[in-house]
């Protein structure tokens, strides 16, 4: 047998070494954020559970079982919540190289009654005003640890509109201080899923019970550590650890200090209300929140007091 050179052999490994690569980004282009990849495994479960129950074919599936799915999605869910199990349905089939019958007349026959019956308007977090919030935070005491990182949460969240996740996954290491405020380099986020370079600035409140800086010099001196997770999990009995806090503790936190009908999305829709009223311009909003566009602040904005946010009142009459 004729054995193969060196040089072929080195050209056989590239090969091989560049389809992997190929595959590799390939996958990942396909497979998105890490968040939108665990809501899209909770979708697929709750499919494969569906089809299993009805003697259905999960993989490659078929325009009439979608049709299917969708009806009995539309008894209990939202629409956002429906579009998301077929985009991940969708997600699951292009990443095995099938196809999936999306565009099936049937099936979209089904889906656009389901509109029309169900609506499409999506519930937002509500926002809180400013004394609402101002009230709140002069309330809390911080004389254990764990007043004070909620504390620190709060404040955090709010004035630099941050989401939950985004709140979670900060570090020591991604805070700079100086004499005119903070700054918060970020790696990650929903609108930035590229490693692209993202700062937030936070200021000094002339308030020092409503200053978010003095109240995370104060949180991170209580940690006693300059590297790693920011805010961690408190166990009973008021004891640090350095577990990285969880999102939904961050919701939980919200709700208990605001109320019920408010979350952590609320921080972020809030500041993009009580800015705007007090005179901020979109692309100032922009620089913070780090939306891409300005349709998404006007998505953003809660300004539903029809008496109070109305053109009506200008017109000089």
């Amino acid at each position: 047998m004729q054995e193969i050179s060196p040089i072929v052999q080195n050209a056989l490994v590239n090969v091989q070494t560049l389809a992997e690569k190929v595959d590799t980004y390939g996958r990942k282009g396909l497979e998105g954020a890490a968040n939108t990849q665990r809501a899209y495994r909770a979708d697929l479960k709750h499919f494969q559970n569906w089809c299993e129950k009805n003697n259905f074919t999960m993989m490659p599936v078929s325009a009439s079982t979608l049709s299917g799915y969708a009806a009995h999605l539309a008894d209990t869910h939202k629409w956002s919540s429906i579009n998301r199990r077929f985009a991940a349905i969708s997600k699951l089939h292009h990443l095995n190289n099938l196809d999936t019958p999306t565009q099936d007349r049937q099936f979209r026959a089904v889906m656009e009654g389901i509109k029309r019956i169900k609506g499409i308007r999506q519930k937002q977090a509500s926002a809180f005003n400013i004394k609402e919030i101002k009230n709140v935070l002069r309330s809390i005491e911080t004389d254990t640890n764990t007043l004070l990182r909620n504390k620190a949460i709060l404040l955090l969240g709010f004035t630099g509109a941050f989401r939950r996740s985004e709140l979670v996954a900060l570090n020591l290491e991604d805070l700079t201080f100086s004499e005119d405020g903070l700054i918060v380099s970020m790696g990650n986020s929903k609108t930035n899923q590229y490693g692209d370079y993202e700062e937030k600035a936070i200021f000094y409140s002339p308030e020092t019970v409503l200053c978010p800086v003095r109240t995370l010099q104060n949180w991170i001196t209580t940690l006693g550590r300059n590297t790693g997770s920011l805010f961690v999990r408190i166990r009973k009995g008021d004891l640090l650890t350095e577990e990285r806090l969880n999102d939904k503790t961050v919701n939980d936190l919200v709700k208990s200090y605001l109320g019920k009908k408010y979350s952590a999305h609320s921080l972020r829709a809030s500041f993009i209300t009580i800015a705007k009223l007090n005179g901020a311009d979109d692309s100032e909003v922009m620089r913070q929140t780090k939306h891409k566009t300005s349709a998404m602040i006007i998505r953003y904005t809660r300004l539903e007091n029809i008496k109070q946010h109305n053109a009506a009142m200008k017109l000089g009459l």
